[in-house]
């Protein structure tokens, strides 16, 4: 039986567009059943509704408390009953309630081998560090801004003549598998999270 993904967007959609193509095969073992946002009239909503599935928008300023955001995310995403969430460019921070409903199953990408350079600038503050490796991971979402459990890394080699946009098309372009991978393994094997390590099998 397929696992039941909810995603949730925040722009175009690049990496929902990927796991639909992976959903796609039966052997991948999960399916996308509904797509979320923060905001309408964007394009990854456009590709869900092409795909047929369901969608629905929370925005935060249709509330006058970010608690009351989170709550209306959570009962939309909840509706749905997902075995995993997965944020593919989700650009705002889970609240506490979210957390609670669905912390341990929310899966997120993010382009630097986290924990270094978390937060929304990552490949430009690699390029500013200097470093030469920097990479991609997907992990778990917690209360703390890219602070997860560490699920999958990859590394990516910072090339001399790079700046922020060849460095950044670089690393998704090893990003994206990964991230596809990852849910697919999780999604058919499971996993068990012990001190912050994740082990994907049962």
């Amino acid at each position: 039986m397929s696992a039941r993904l909810v995603v949730l967007v925040s722009g175009a959609g690049t990496n929902l567009q990927a796991l639909l193509d992976a959903c796609a095969d039966p052997a991948y073992g999960a399916k996308v059943v509904a797509v979320g946002a923060d905001r309408p009239a964007i394009e990854g909503l456009a590709r869900a509704r092409r795909a047929g599935l369901p969608t629905f928008v929370a925005q935060v300023t249709d509330h006058p408390e970010r608690s009351g955001w989170d709550a209306a995310l959570t009962e939309a995403v909840a509706e749905h009953e997902p075995d995993l969430v997965v944020l593919a460019g989700f650009m705002k921070i889970l609240g506490a309630r979210f957390l609670d409903r669905f912390g341990d199953r929310t899966v997120n990408t993010h382009p630097a081998l986290l924990p270094a350079f978390p937060g929304a600038h990552a490949v430009r503050e690699a390029l500013a560090y200097g470093v030469r490796v920097t990479g991609c991971t997907v992990h778990f979402v917690d209360g703390g801004v890219d602070t997860g459990p560490v699920i999958a890394q990859r590394a990516v080699p910072v090339l001399d003549g790079d700046d922020e946009e060849t460095l950044h098309m670089r690393i998704k372009e090893v990003e994206n598998p990964l991230f596809v991978e990852t849910v697919g393994r999780l999604a058919r094997e499971g996993w068990t999270l012990s001190d912050r390590r994740v082990r994907i099998g049962r």
